[in-house]
Order: C-alpha cells, then sequence, then structure tokens
C-alpha cells in the first residue's frame, strides 16, 4: 500500500503563501485540521488537506468570512467538483465586471482628461461595481458597528483639531509597525502584550472600548476582508496576530 505523502506546515505555507501563524491559527478554530501529529506533535498535511486550504483560499477569495467557509465545507453535502464549477462559474462573472470597471475607469479618465464636454451619464461612474457587494458593505456598517460608538468616535473626532488628527493617527501607525515587527514573539509576550496596550490607548481616541468590545475588533480584523487585506499589507499574518494579540490582552487587563 502508497504512502500517502505529507507537507510540514513550513511546506504548505511556502506552496500556498499563507503564513505558518494564519495555519496554526485555522488549525486552532478546526478551519484546517493537519491529517497527522507527530510524536513531537509536528504538524503533517496531506494532499487532501491541501485540497481543503485552496477551497478555503477560493471562499476568502469571494471574501466569505472563516466561519461561513468553515461550515460550508464541513457540510456533510459538501461537493468538491461542484463546488470548483461554482467558483469557476463566479469568476467568470467577477471577470466580466473587472472588464466593465476597466471600461468605467476609462470613460472617467477621456472625461477627465479629454473631451470636458463628452457627454457622461451619472449612472455611467458606477458601471460595473457589484450591487450585492455594496449591499453588504452598508449591512456590515448596520449590524457590526454599535451606531452609538460610530456616533461617540464621529464627535470625538469632529473636536480634534487637524494636528491632532494627523499626531493621533501617527501614533495608529507607529505601534502598528511596532507590533509588526515584534511578531516573531509570543502573542502573550510582555513585549507584545505592552504594544497591545497602546493599541487599546489608541483606540480609545476614538471610543470606550471595553474587552468585548476589544475581542471582536480583534475578530474582525480576521473575518473582515477590507480588515485583513489592510494589515496583510504591513506585514503578512499581522491580522491574525493582532487577533491574537487583542484576545489575549482582553482576557487578562480589559474588564467589561
Amino acid at each position: 500500500m502508497a504512502m500517502r505523502k505529507k507537507y510540514s506546515v513550513n511546506q504548505v505555507a511556502r506552496l500556498s503563501g499563507i503564513t505558518v501563524r494564519a495555519l496554526h491559527y485555522y488549525d486552532q478554530i478546526g478551519l484546517l485540521k493537519p491529517a497527522m501529529r507527530s510524536e513531537k506533535k509536528y504538524r503533517y498535511y496531506d494532499e487532501s488537506d491541501l485540497l481543503r486550504l485552496q477551497q478555503i483560499l477560493f471562499y476568502r477569495e469571494l471574501d466569505f468570512s472563516l466561519e461561513q467557509t468553515r461550515n460550508i465545507l464541513d457540510d456533510s453535502d459538501f461537493d468538491f467538483v461542484e463546488a470548483l464549477k461554482t467558483h469557476r462559474q463566479t469568476l467568470m462573472q467577477k471577470h466580466k465586471r473587472i472588464n466593465q470597471l476597466i471600461q468605467t475607469v476609462d470613460q472617467a479618465l477621456e472625461k477627465i482628461q479629454g473631451d470636458q464636454n463628452m457627454a457622461l451619464n451619472d449612472k455611467d461612474l458606477y458601471q460595473g461595481f457589484d450591487q450585492e457587494k455594496i449591499d453588504r458593505w452598508n449591512r456590515e456598517v448596520d449590524e457590526k458597528y454599535d451606531p452609538k460608538k460610530v456616533a461617540e468616535s464621529r464627535r470625538n473626532v469632529g473636536k480634534m483639531s487637524k494636528e491632532h488628527f494627523n499626531t493621533v493617527q501617527e501614533q495608529g501607525e507607529r505601534v502598528t509597525i511596532a507590533i509588526a515587527e515584534n511578531m516573531d514573539q509570543e502573542a502573550s509576550s510582555p513585549v507584545v502584550q505592552a504594544l497591545i496596550k497602546d493599541h487599546h490607548a489608541w483606540i480609545e481616541n476614538f471610543y470606550v472600548c471595553p474587552a468585548m468590545m476589544y475581542k471582536g475588533l480583534g475578530q474582525m480584523y480576521v473575518e473582515n476582508p477590507e480588515f485583513t487585506a489592510f494589515y496583510e499589507k504591513i506585514k503578512p499574518g499581522l491580522a491574525t496576530f493582532m487577533c491574537e494579540s487583542m484576545v489575549y490582552y482582553a482576557d487578562n487587563a480589559l474588564k467589561d
């Protein structure tokens, strides 16, 4: 009987582009558990795990949350072949929208740089944008953000001078970069937790953020594609590391 090919967590990270820390997190939440572990608890994946990871990446590309993705893949009726067919159809539709968006950009450039008298219907400015996604963005604002906190944040920002606001923004950038520079340490380490304390203090420039809310914000960093993309641009794996560090800080240093 032929032995199944196995892959270490580092090999899977190199193959997929997903960080080791993210793979560990996927294991922790039950999204992608390795097929086997060595006596020393090292993770090893097989080809079926690689196929599942491919599906995870497809669903993440299509803006599904990690929880939604896990529920889909764990459904007893899930069919890999049918899923791939659906992904292909969805990607073809996305390709069509992208082509429309390119045309929209070209029209806008022609209007701005070319003939100023060119007739351009206002509606043309928004051709190609996914209305379902726009509707989802609107729902996310309604569902995920406490209206009182949004109002509080706007009031606090409105009271800031331009110089004060710029200073606060720079503080946020500095602490985020410092956290990224310390990703080689454990999320629970004193150095990281000191930086997370600074991050929490920065958040409270905008609104009071007790433990449960701070943990929820950390979860949004890995569940919300826009948040994730922002932190991943700073350093791959940062969104997950921020989440782990914020949850630890909320559980050990904050009270509701």
